[in-house]
């Protein structure tokens, strides 16, 4: 796993709290981004910032930002919070399977969106992440107002001791740009092809097996239970799945991600994975839950025969996602 490093506020040039790394840093090149899903795109800007540390030598590193920007934003302004493709412990590990060996976490907070683009840079990249080289995106934009871009960075770079890189936004074979907000689009529809396509892989969930209310089993069909680590996760629904972390190969399943509407009224966010053809003690394991195909929406019953209707229902989706697994294993 890389380096994780969080940022400390202090008194930058403008008097806004910024942050400041010890000097004997590790100079770095930096990647500056949310990295939700870490998608072909980021991969592609990943690839090129490890490739240009090796010739500099320097680290590879990132700057990524909890809550994202566009969360906080969103509860200022009392909209609905935007979803999200991975959790930043998923986050950092996809960004370490991409070579990255220092990821800096800075809050977004009031205090940092009113911070200077010009602080921002002193301070935060060259003076707490050690950056010497910096990637961005074609549209990256930063500090206070979104007053800060690539021409300032690039004007900047010579009296801080920087250089600078623009990526242009990789697009997939229909010319479509790859991004998160594509990929959550897609999710939400319930394309889990199409969101394939633009992360590499399927889309996931990782954690450890938990105990539950045990009704699955009392139903006749017990299921394996994730915390979800995001109260907005970008889909919602019950999937064809396979699991991950159990046997050599991925097993076949299928998984409820939602608020348990028949169960419990309280929406907390559960994942809820019922193994076809696979019975064992998987509490406390660690396991990846990869989503194939969407079958429906959550349904909530009424009445005094809700459990059954659930219960009816779970074995249609059962029968569902095995005549899914058989129809695409004979492609």
């Amino acid at each position: 796993m890389p380096t994780l490093v969080r940022l400390q506020r202090v008194r930058g040039r403008s008097g806004t709290h910024a942050g400041l790394q010890p000097p004997n840093a590790t100079p770095c090149a930096v990647a500056i981004g949310t990295f939700d899903g870490v998608h072909l795109g980021h991969q592609a800007l990943l690839a090129r910032l490890c490739q240009s540390a090796r010739v500099r030598n320097l680290e590879p590193a990132v700057l990524t930002f909890e809550p994202a920007p566009r969360e906080w934003f969103a509860r200022q302004r009392g909209e609905v919070v935007p979803t999200r493709i991975s959790s930043l412990r998923d986050r950092i590990a996809q960004l370490a399977q991409c070579g990255v060996r220092r990821v800096g976490i800075t809050r977004f907070d009031a205090e940092l969106a009113a911070l200077s683009a010009h602080d921002f840079i002193e301070s935060v990249l060259v003076g707490q992440m050690g950056a010497r080289h910096l990637f961005v995106g074609d549209d990256f934009r930063f500090g206070a107002r979104r007053s800060g871009d690539y021409t300032l960075l690039e004007a900047l770079g010579p009296e801080l001791g920087y250089t600078v890189e623009r990526l242009e936004s990789v697009t997939n074979a229909a010319g479509a740009r790859v991004s998160s907000s594509a990929i959550r689009r897609l999710l939400a529809d319930g394309d889990l092809a199409g969101a394939t396509a633009l992360l590499g892989t399927p889309w996931h969930l990782d954690g450890r097996v938990i105990h539950g209310a045990k009704l699955g089993r009392t139903l006749g069909f017990p299921t394996l239970n994730l915390r979800v680590p995001t109260a907005h996760p970008a889909a919602k629904g019950i999937f064809v799945v396979q699991v991950h972390g159990l046997a050599p190969t991925p097993l076949p399943a299928v998984a409820s991600l939602g608020t348990r509407p028949v169960v419990e009224d309280a929406g907390r966010m559960l994942l809820e994975t019922h193994l076809l053809d696979w019975q064992g003690n998987a509490y406390g394991r660690l396991i990846r839950v990869e989503f194939l195909h969407k079958l429906r929406d959550e349904a909530r019953w009424e009445g005094p025969d809700a459990l059954a209707q659930l219960t009816a229902q779970i074995q249609r989706d059962a029968a569902d996602a095995r005549a899914w697994f058989a129809e695409s294993l004979n492609l």
